[in-house]
C-alpha cells in the first residue's frame, strides 16, 4: 500500500513540474530560514548554561534607592564575596570578578596587551572553566598566580612547559603561571586569555575595600537544595549591616539567566537579549507558515485535477482515513525533499550568517539534538502544510466528481483567499519592521551626540607607562602637525562608568539621595571632546583653584535646581568648589537611556588611571597617528601602541541592533519572495481554469489590458486587505519596540504607504506575468473544443 502511495506521489510530482518546483522551493526557503534562526536561538538559550553548577550559580545584584528612582547594578563592594560567604551559611562559595582588563604581558622579547580578568580564589571551583594543567582549587589563591590560555602558552612559551614560569605585567610586577586553561566553551559569554588573582588587584586599589564603593561583580554558589527566596530574604539588607547609611538592597539572579535577561528598569527585570530570541522565533514561525500556506493553497486549488482519482478510490472501497494518509504522505515526501535542499542552503549560507551574527554555529549531523530538530521541522511542516489539502480532498463526494460536476463551494474559495490575506499580512508586517528598525538605527548613528565623535581617538589605560609623563606627552603632541588638541579622561568617551551620591550644595534637601555621573578629566577636556559650553569656561592651568572647581551638564543643573549655575557653590566628596562651566547635554553611552546628570572634575596629574583623548585635524588622521605613535613610544617605552576611534566605539554600542536590522531586511525579502511564489502558482492555476472565459472575452473585443486587469484585480484586493489588517498590528508592536529607546524616531505615516505600495506592486508584478501570458493566448486554441 505504502509503495503504491509513494509511486502515485512521485508521479504527481513529475506530472506537475511547475507546481512541484514552487512547492519545494517555497518550503525549502522557509525551512532554511527557520533552521538558521532556530540554530541561533538554540545557541542563545544555551549560553552560560553549560556550567556543571548552573542551577546553583548566581550573580549578586544591587537595587540602589534614590529619591524617586530605583537603579539596578551588577557592581558590588569589592569585599562583598569574602564576607558574605562567612555570614550566610547557605552560600557555599563566593568570588569577586573584575571587568575585562588588557595589561601588557612581557616574556623575554615578546610583549603585548592581553585580555583577561581578575578573579577570586574559588572562581575556578565554581565555574566549568577547566584546566589542562594546575589545580583549579588553588590556582588563583596565590596572590602572584596567573592562569593562561593555550594561545598565550604558544605565544610566550613555545616549546616549553609554562608551569612555574614568570610573566612580567605592565613592566612592574611578576606573576607565576599556576594553570593552563583548556579551550573555553563557545557557550560562554565570558571569554578571557588569562585569569589573575583578584587579591593582587585589590591590594593596589584601596577604594575597593570600602563598603560604600562599588565596582567588581560578585558571583556566589549556593549549597545544594537551598531556596533562593530564602537567601534573597537574608541578603536583602546585608550591606546596611556593614554600612548603616547605605541605600542598597541585594538580590540574586541565576548566572545563566543573566545573559538573556540583562535589562532592568525600576528594580525589575525588563528584557534583554531574550527579546531578540522571542522576536526571531516568531519570525521563524511566520516564514514557515507563509511557506506552508503556499503548499495548502496550491494543493487545494489543484484538487480538481485529482478529483476523479479520489472518486475512483472511494468507489473501490478506500476509506477516508486511508486517503488522508495518502495525501499526508505526499505532503511529507515533498517536505523531506524540501528539507534536503534547505539543509544544503543552510550549509552554504552558514559562514555568512556566522559572520553577520558573530557566532560559531555549525550543523553537526552526529548531534542527536540537531537530528531531532530536523525531524521535528520536517514533521511539523509536513503536517501543517498537508493537513487542510488532505482533509479537503478526502471529503470529496465520489458521485459528484465522477460525473465531472465538481464545483468549489464559496467557503473553499474564501478559505484560500483568507490564507493569501494572512500570508501577505505577515509579509507586510516584516516589511514594516524592516523599515522601522532601519530608520531607528540610522537615527541613532546620525544623531548629534552633543560632542564631535569624528576625528576623536583615545588611548586607554595610560597609567601603564605614560601616567607620570602625560603632561610632557600632551605638550609634545600639541606641537605635532595634524593634532588639534589633547586631554585626558577617567574613561573612554562612550562609557563614564563612575557615579556618586556624595554631592552637596547650599540648600540641598539632606533627606534626598541623588545620583550623579562623575568623570575626572584633564585640561582642555571640553575643547578636545568638542562639547558646547553654554556658559562659563573650561579648566585652565591659569586658574590654580580649578582643581576644586567643576563643570556640569544641563541635566545636572536641572537636578541640582540651579538656573544659572556658573559661579555657584558645589561640593563633591568633601571637596568644596565652584561651578565654572555649564556644558550642553551630551551622550555618554547608549541612546537606550536618557542623558544623565554629569559632573566633571579636574585631575591634571593622571598618576594611576585614565585615557588620553586626542582630537586630530580632518583629513590628516593618518599623519596624526604616525606622530602619536612616535611620541607614545618615546614616553611609554615597552608598551604596545593601541588606539581606538570614538565613532567606532559608538558603533559597537549598537552591534545587536545592526544585526537585527540586517536580518530584518533578509527575512522580509524572503517572506515576500515566498509569498510571491505561492501567488505566482495561484495566478497560473487561475489563468488555466479561466482559459475559455478569456477566449470568449477576447472574441467579444476585450483588450489585453482588460484581461490582465480582470485576472490581477482579485489578487490585488487581497493584498490591499492584508495591508489594512497588518498596519495597526505592526504599529502596536513596533511602538513597543521603539519605547526601549529614550531617543527614538516617530512611526511616520509614509512607512505604511511604502510597505503597502511595495507589497501591492510586488504582488501585481507577480500576477501580471501569468495574466499577460493568458491574455496573449490565441482564443482559437482555447475555444476549439467548444
Amino acid at each position: 500500500m505504502f509503495k503504491n502511495y509513494f509511486k502515485i506521489a512521485w508521479r504527481n510530482l513529475l506530472k506537475n513540474k511547475t507546481f512541484s518546483l514552487i512547492n519545494i522551493l517555497g518550503l525549502a526557503l522557509g525551512m532554511a530560514c527557520s533552521l538558521l534562526i532556530m540554530l541561533w536561538v538554540q545557541d542563545e538559550v544555551r549560553m552560560d548554561r553549560y556550567h556543571k553548577n548552573d542551577t546553583r550559580l548566581f550573580s549578586v545584584m544591587e537595587n540602589q534607592y534614590y529619591s524617586g528612582a530605583v537603579n539596578t547594578f551588577s557592581s558590588t563592594p569589592g569585599i562583598l564575596a569574602e564576607n558574605i560567604v562567612k555570614d550566610i551559611p547557605e552560600i557555599q562559595m563566593a568570588s569577586q570578578l573584575l571587568w575585562e582588563e588588557s595589561p601588557v604581558f612581557t616574556v623575554g622579547n615578546v610583549l603585548d596587551n592581553e585580555k583577561g580578568r581578575y578573579a577570586q580564589g574559588d572562581f575556578l571551583s565554581m565555574f566549568s572553566f577547566d584546566l589542562s594543567q594546575g589545580d583549579p582549587k588553588t590556582a588563583l589563591k596565590r596572590p602572584d598566580g596567573v592562569v593562561i590560555s593555550q594561545k598565550l602558552v604558544n605565544k610566550y612559551f613555545k616549546g616549553q612547559d609554562p608551569m612555574g614560569k614568570t610573566i612580567r605585567v605592565d613592566n612592574k610586577d611578576d606573576v607565576i603561571v599556576t594553570g593552563i586553561l583548556k579551550e573555553i566553551s563557545p557557550y560562554s559569554s565570558m571569554t578571557f586569555d588569562f585569569l589573575m588573582s583578584y587579591d593582587r588587584w585589590q591590594k593596589n586599589n584601596k577604594w575597593s575595600q570600602e563598603w560604600g564603593n562599588n565596582g567588581p561583580r560578585c558571583v556566589v554558589m549556593l549549597a545544594g537544595n537551598t531556596s533562593v527566596e530564602k537567601v534573597n530574604a537574608k541578603i536583602k539588607n546585608y550591606i546596611k549591616t556593614k554600612n548603616k547609611d547605605s541605600n542598597v538592597e541585594l538580590f540574586l539572579i541565576n548566572y545563566g539567566e543573566s545573559y538573556l535577561y540583562s535589562n532592568w528598569e525600576a528594580g525589575k527585570q525588563n528584557g534583554g537579549r531574550i527579546e531578540y530570541v522571542r522576536m526571531f522565533t516568531i519570525v521563524a514561525v511566520f516564514i514557515l507558515i507563509i511557506a506552508c500556506i503556499n503548499f495548502m493553497n496550491l494543493a487545494t486549488a489543484r484538487s480538481v485535477k485529482r478529483a476523479k482519482e479520489v472518486g475512483l478510490r472511494k468507489v473501490v472501497g478506500a476509506y477516508r482515513s486511508s486517503l488522508i494518509t495518502q495525501f499526508m504522505g505526499e505532503s511529507i515526501l515533498i517536505t523531506l525533499l524540501a528539507l534536503f535542499f534547505a539543509v544544503v542552503l543552510v550549509v552554504v549560507l552558514l559562514p555568512s550568517f556566522n559572520a553577520l551574527t558573530e557566532k560559531k554555529l555549525a550543523l553537526d549531523f552526529l548531534d542527536p539534538s540537531l537530528l531531532l530538530l530536523l525531524l521535528a521541522l520536517a514533521t511539523a511542516t509536513g503536517l501543517v502544510a498537508g493537513s487542510y489539502p488532505a482533509l479537503f480532498m478526502s471529503s470529496l463526494n465520489p458521485v459528484v466528481v465522477l460525473k465531472g460536476a465538481l464545483k468549489f463551494k464559496p467557503s473553499a474559495a474564501y478559505f484560500r483567499q483568507g490564507l493569501v490575506v494572512f500570508q501577505f499580512g505577515l509579509s507586510i508586517l516584516l516589511i514594516l519592521s524592516m523599515i522601522v528598525v532601519y530608520n531607528q538605527i540610522q537615527y541613532i548613528q546620525s544623531k548629534n551626540l552633543g560632542f564631535a565623535r569624528e576625528n576623536l581617538l583615545y588611548i586607554s589605560d595610560i597609567e601603564r607607562g605614560m601616567a607620570k609623563n602625560f603632561a610632557s606627552f600632551k605638550q609634545a603632541l600639541e606641537n605635532e602637525p595634524g593634532i588639534k588638541s589633547v586631554s585626558s579622561s577617567q574613561a573612554n568617551p562612550m562609557n563614564y562608568g563612575s557615579s556618586t551620591q556624595g554631592v552637596r550644595w547650599p540648600g540641598k534637601d539632606t533627606t534626598q539621595q541623588l545620583l550623579f555621573n562623575v568623570n575626572p578629566s584633564g585640561y582642555d577636556f571640553v575643547k578636545t571632546m568638542g562639547i558646547k559650553l553654554l556658559d562659563g569656561r573650561d579648566f585652565s592651568p591659569e586658574f590654580g583653584t580649578d582643581t576644586s572647581n567643576y563643570l556640569i551638564n544641563e541635566a545636572a543643573a536641572k537636578k541640582i535646581g540651579y538656573k544659572d549655575p556658573v559661579g555657584k557653590e558645589l561640593t563633591m566628596w568633601g571637596k568644596k568648589g565652584k561651578i565654572i562651566g555649564l556644558m550642553k547635554d551630551f551622550h555618554i553611552g547608549s541612546l537606550h537611556v536618557a542623558i544623565e546628570p554629569l559632573i566633571v572634575s579636574l585631575q591634571p596629574k593622571q598618576d594611576t588611571w585614565g585615557a588620553a583623548l586626542i582630537r586630530t585635524e580632518a583629513g590628516r588622521t593618518s599623519q596624526a597617528i604616525e606622530n602619536i605613535e612616535k611620541l607614545f613610544k618615546r614616553y611609554s617605552p615597552g608598551i604596545p601602541f593601541k588606539y581606538h576611534f570614538a565613532d567606532e566605539e559608538f558603533g559597537n554600542l549598537y552591534k545587536a541592533e545592526n544585526v537585527v536590522s540586517k536580518l530584518s531586511n533578509y527575512f522580509a525579502f524572503l517572506a515576500i519572495f515566498i509569498s510571491c511564489l505561492g501567488l505566482f502558482g495561484l495566478a497560473a492555476f487561475t489563468a488555466e481554469q479561466r482559459t475559455k472565459e478569456i477566449g470568449v472575452r477576447k472574441v467579444l473585443g476585450a483588450s489585453i489590458a482588460n484581461v490582465v486587469g480582470m485576472l490581477s484585480m482579485d489578487f490585488v484586493k487581497l493584498v490591499a486587505l492584508a495591508a489594512f489588517i497588518a498596519f495597526p498590528i505592526a504599529w502596536y508592536f513596533l511602538r513597543g519596540w521603539l519605547e526601549k529607546y529614550a531617543y527614538r524616531i516617530d512611526i511616520e505615516w509614509w512607512y505604511f504607504v511604502v510597505a503597502g505600495v511595495a507589497a501591492l506592486l510586488i504582488a501585481l508584478f507577480t500576477v501580471s506575468f501569468q495574466a499577460i501570458k493568458a491574455a496573449l493566448m490565441n482564443p482559437v486554441k482555447s475555444l476549439k473544443s467548444e
